[in-house]
């Protein structure tokens, strides 16, 4: 088996580890497919309570690095930070803390139909931790309250709505308290109404628990409204305004395009876009 050349990073420790550091760092990551090549010197950062939101046609990479975080493929070359944690040649088991510290939110909701909500949402405290049954169920209420869902805790998934199966996948992929969220098409298939429920979950997760965020989607509508949208919390109510300036440039969109990035920038930069391929895309 051919072995995967040693990359040296460009990334200094001070930048991985230090102050500010980035939750994500990709620098100059290569992955090919036989001939095929999936990602071409990919580099990008993503910071603390910011959002990465991943746009480009169908087979331009963006699942794919979404798999590189999770350490489910290896790219050929390239360096790849996660929570401080250098990823790209770790072992299995190694890895397994990182994955521990992402929370995967799919594009069906992956819920397992035979568990009850309590169950889905609590399944990984459930399985992979020493907390006690009571502590559990509390936490799972607590998850569920903030998705505005805790009434289903002992519901069925078969007695959901496919949007409220959404919110209970967040809710699920929030449970064990992530620094890092990744959502994969997280509102593709619902109508426009409902797949507002579930951006602004994803908003609230972002601003009110600075959980930072990797968004893959074909939906430009959702894509713009998590970027242009923050949520606060008054007298204990949540409400979702129109973000202000700074809150906007921290969501930042990258449009793939044949395992390159064609652009990296805020909303207001996209959308003035003069490129040819931007403009079609968008349009």
């Amino acid at each position: 088996m051919e072995q995967r050349a040693a990359t040296e990073s460009t990334v200094t420790l001070e930048e991985a580890f230090g102050p500010g550091a980035p939750v994500v760092l990709f620098d100059r990551v290569r992955l090919s497919f036989d001939e095929t090549v999936v990602l071409s010197d990919v580099s990008f950062t993503l910071l603390k309570g910011h959002t990465k939101l991943l746009l480009g046609a169908s087979g331009s990479g963006k699942s794919t690095i979404l798999k590189v975080l999770l350490g489910l493929l290896k790219p050929d070359s390239g360096v790849v930070w996660v929570n401080g944690h250098r990823i790209e040649d770790l072992p299995e088991e190694q890895i397994m803390p990182v994955r521990n510290d992402i929370g995967m939110v799919f594009q069906e909701g992956a819920l397992f139909d035979s568990l009850t909500v309590a169950e889905n949402v609590g399944f990984k405290l459930y399985e992979q931790t020493r907390m006690p049954l009571d502590e559990v169920r509390a936490r799972v209420e607590e998850v569920l309250g903030f998705v505005g869902l805790a009434e289903y805790i002992d519901r069925m998934p078969s007695e959901l709505s496919g949007g409220q199966r959404r919110r209970v996948a967040i809710a699920r992929a929030m449970t064990t308290k992530p620094r890092l969220l990744l959502y994969d098409e997280p509102t593709t298939g619902l109508d426009p109404i409902t797949a507002a429920t579930v951006d602004d979950e994803i908003i609230k997760l972002r601003d009110l628990e600075e959980v930072s965020s990797i968004m893959v989607t074909h939906q430009l509508r959702d894509a713009f409204y998590i970027a242009t949208h923050s949520a606060r919390r008054e007298n204990g109510r949540i409400t979702i305004v129109p973000a202000d300036e700074a809150k906007v440039r921290e969501a930042e969109f990258i449009m793939l395009k044949d395992g390159r990035i064609v652009f990296e920038g805020d909303a207001e930069a996209l959308r003035t876009s003069k490129d040819e391929y931007l403009r079609k895309f968008l349009s």
